[in-house]
C-alpha cells in the first residue's frame, strides 16, 4: 500500500472487506509499507485483484512470519491488528438526495463495499442497531436547509427539498422539521453512546453538535420554521451535550451560508496551491484505533473545501484527538473522539478531489483518483470497525 507499489490504493479496501466477508484470515499492517494487508491465500481473492486492478504479491508463510516479528520489535512503530468482520455499513442519505455528490458514498461504491441506505424513517424507527458503521451524508441537523436560503431561495430544487422535509416531519408526528431533526441527532448520538462508529463529513459534522447542543433552543429564524428564533438563544446553548465542539458562536443571520464559528472557511487566507494538511503519527503499538484512521502513503494530504471545510482548533473539545492537521491556520481537518462505547470522526470538506466542489458540479470520478490519499481516509473509517480492538492509551 505504498506510494510506488500499489496501483489502486481505493479499490484495495474492497478487497479486504470482501476478504472478511468470505472469512478469510486477514491482518492491517499499521506503519509497515503505506499500511499494507495481510490476507490469508486464496485465489478468488487473487482473482478479485486483478479483476479490480488492485496490486498484491503472494509471499510464503516464512516471509510472512518474518515481517510480523519486524513489526513486532518493540523499536519499531508499527503493529499488526487482526480484522474479524466485515463492518454492515448505513449511509444516512435522502432516498432522492440532491445532484451533487457525496464522497463517501461514492468511494464505497467505487472499492465495491455493500452498503444500505437509510434516512429519518429508519433511524426513528430504531434501524441503527442493525449497523456497525454510519456515514451522515452532508445533511443539516438543525432544520435550516443547509443554510442555503440566502443564494438558493427561488431555485426549485430548494423550494421543493423544504415541501418534502416538512411533509417528512410531519409524516413523522413532528410540527417542526428542526424538531424532527434533532429526535434523529439523539437518535444518532445514542447509537454512538451504545457502541456504534460513526463518521461524518462537511455540514453534517457542525450541524450534528449545534443540534445537540441547542436542545430546547430554538435558534431557527421564521423562513425556516414559521416563527421567530428565541431571543438571546446563544447564552443557552449547552456545549456539554455536543461529541466535539465546545465555545462556539452561532451564525444569527438566516442568508449567510454558515452555521457557526466551527468553521475555518471565511477564515482561511491559504492559497489553493499551498492549500495542505498534514496527518498526525501516533504510537501504532499503544494508539492503534488513531493509527488505523491516519495509515496512508503520504503524511502531507490536499485541501479542499466544504460548507464546513475544517475546524477552528480554540473550539475543538479537549479529549478529542486531531488525526490531521494545518497548523498554520490552526485549523483541524480531520479528528476522531469516543462517546460512551462508541466512536465518532468528523472529516471537514466537501470531496477530497475537488477543491471548491458548488452546487450542480459534475461528480468526481474515481477513475481518475484511484490513489487519493484523501479519499483513503474515508476507507480508513470504514474498515477500523472490523478491527480487534486494544484498550487505547492515550
Amino acid at each position: 500500500m505504498d506510494h510506488d507499489n500499489q496501483k489502486n490504493h481505493l479499490k484495495a479496501y474492497g478487497i479486504v472487506y470482501y476478504s472478511l466477508e468470505v472469512g478469510l484470515k486477514s491482518k492491517w499492517l499499521l506503519n509497515y509499507d503505506g499500511g499494507a494487508f495481510l490476507i490469508e491465500n486464496n485465489k478468488a481473492v487473487e482473482n478479485e485483484c486483478r479483476i479490480r486492478g488492485v496490486s498484491y504479491q503472494v509471499i510464503s508463510d516464512a516471509k510472512s512470519q518474518i515481517i510480523l516479528q519486524e513489526i513486532s520489535s518493540p523499536s519499531s512503530n508499527q503493529e499488526a491488528v487482526t480484522l474479524e468482520k466485515a463492518p454492515k455499513i448505513a449511509v444516512y442519505s435522502p432516498k432522492d438526495k440532491m445532484p451533487w455528490d457525496d464522497a463517501v458514498t461514492m468511494v464505497l461504491t467505487y472499492a465495491e463495499i455493500p452498503f444500505d441506505v437509510i434516512y429519518d424513517k429508519e433511524v426513528l424507527a430504531d434501524k441503527l442497531l442493525l449497523y456497525e458503521w454510519l456515514h451522515l451524508h452532508h445533511e443539516d441537523f438543525t432544520g435550516q436547509y443547509g443554510k442555503f436560503y440566502g443564494s438558493f431561495r427561488t431555485a426549485p430544487w430548494y423550494i421543493q427539498g423544504k415541501k418534502d422535509a416538512e411533509k417528512l416531519a410531519k409524516e413523522l408526528g413532528f410540527n417542526k422539521v428542526s424538531e424532527e431533526k434533532l429526535a434523529v441527532s439523539k437518535k444518532i448520538r445514542d447509537y454512538v453512546i451504545g457502541g456504534g462508529f460513526m463518521f461524518a463529513m462537511c455540514s453534517a459534522t457542525d450541524s450534528f453538535d449545534i443540534a445537540l447542543a441547542s436542545d430546547g433552543v430554538d435558534i431557527a429564524e421564521a423562513m425556516f420554521d414559521g416563527d421567530a428564533s428565541e431571543p438571546n438563544y446563544q447564552s443557552k446553548i449547552d456545549y456539554n451535550k455536543t461529541f466535539a465542539f465546545t465555545n462556539f458562536d452561532l451564525v444569527r443571520s438566516p442568508t449567510t451560508y454558515e452555521f457557526s464559528s466551527i468553521d475555518m472557511t471565511r477564515k482561511r487566507r491559504i492559497p489553493k496551491t499551498s492549500d495542505y494538511f498534514s496527518l498526525v503519527e501516533f504510537s501504532a503499538k499503544w494508539d492503534p484505533v488513531p493509527t488505523m484512521l491516519t495509515q496512508n502513503h503520504t503524511i502531507l494530504v490536499k485541501g479542499f473545501m466544504g460548507q464546513t471545510t475544517s475546524f477552528d482548533r480554540n473550539t475543538v473539545k479537549s479529549n478529542v484527538l486531531v488525526l490531521g492537521e494545518n497548523k498554520i491556520n490552526r485549523e483541524a481537518r480531520y479528528i476522531h473522539g469516543t462517546k460512551g462505547k462508541g466512536m465518532f470522526t468528523f472529516y471537514g470538506g466537501h470531496d477530497p478531489e475537488d477543491y471548491t466542489h458548488r452546487v450542480g458540479d459534475p461528480k468526481t470520478e474515481l477513475d481518475l483518483h484511484p490513489t487519493s490519499p484523501g479519499y483513503r481516509l474515508i476507507l480508513n473509517n470504514v474498515l477500523f470497525p472490523a478491527a480487534k480492538k486494544k484498550k487505547q492509551k492515550t
